[in-house]
Formats: C-alpha cells, structure tokens, sequence
C-alpha cells in the first residue's frame, strides 16, 4: 500500500499537474497557431494579386483556398481541451481539499496549561 500512497502524493503535488496543463495547452494552443499560419496567412500571403481584397477570386486564389474553417476547428479543440482541463483540475484541487485533516486535539499538558491560563484569568 506505501507505493500507491507514494504514488499519489506524488501526482497530487501542484507543479506536476500545473506542469502536464501546461504541456497539454501548449500542445492545443500550438495547433491553432499552426492553423492559423497554414491555412488562412500562408495562402493569403502566397498569392501575387492581393492588391484588392474581395470575396470574389482574386486572381488564382479562391476563398476557398483559404481554410478557415480549419483554424475555427483547431479553436473550438482548445477550447474543448481547456475546459476538460478545467474541469480535472478543479476535481483534482477539491480532492485535496477533502484530504487535509482537523488539527489534532491538543495534548494533555496543553490542556492543563489551558486550563491554568483561564483559572489565572479569573
């Protein structure tokens, strides 16, 4: 039983959950920047007539060449990821809560000191 204690101190400890967030976001928050580039910049970019900015076609780029709804995708997945996230971690923070302890009584010789601070108050 002492290594699956071990084991959970260890996953409950806050860097590590704080650190697997980050690498999970950073790994969503990635795909929508490479969305963003690949799909709408670099086809915009890419064509030689941007000289007006119509929905028509402009010269061989067709509006549909350009895939927002790609990038939309790659958004509402982080979006999606970071409110599961969201989600754990709260979960994960009110297990902690639940797991910290009343304080123990006080011991017998705190008691009588106790008990001789209110008699010497009286």
């Amino acid at each position: 039983m002492g290594f699956v204690k071990e084991f959970k101190d260890f996953a409950m400890k806050g860097n590590i959950v704080d650190l697997a967030v980050a690498v999970v976001i950073g790994g969503a928050f990635g795909a929508i920047v490479s969305s963003l580039v690949d799909d709408v910049i670099t086809p915009l970019l890419l064509t030689p007539a941007l000289t007006t900015l119509k929905l028509q076609n402009i010269g061989d780029l067709h509006w549909g060449a350009v895939k927002y709804g790609t990038f939309l995708a790659a958004i509402i997945k982080f979006i999606v990821i970071a409110l599961v996230l969201f989600i754990v971690i709260k979960a994960v923070n009110s297990a902690k809560k639940k797991e910290v302890a009343a304080p123990p009584p006080p011991s017998t010789t705190d008691q009588l000191l106790m008990e001789i601070r209110d008699s010497l108050k009286k």
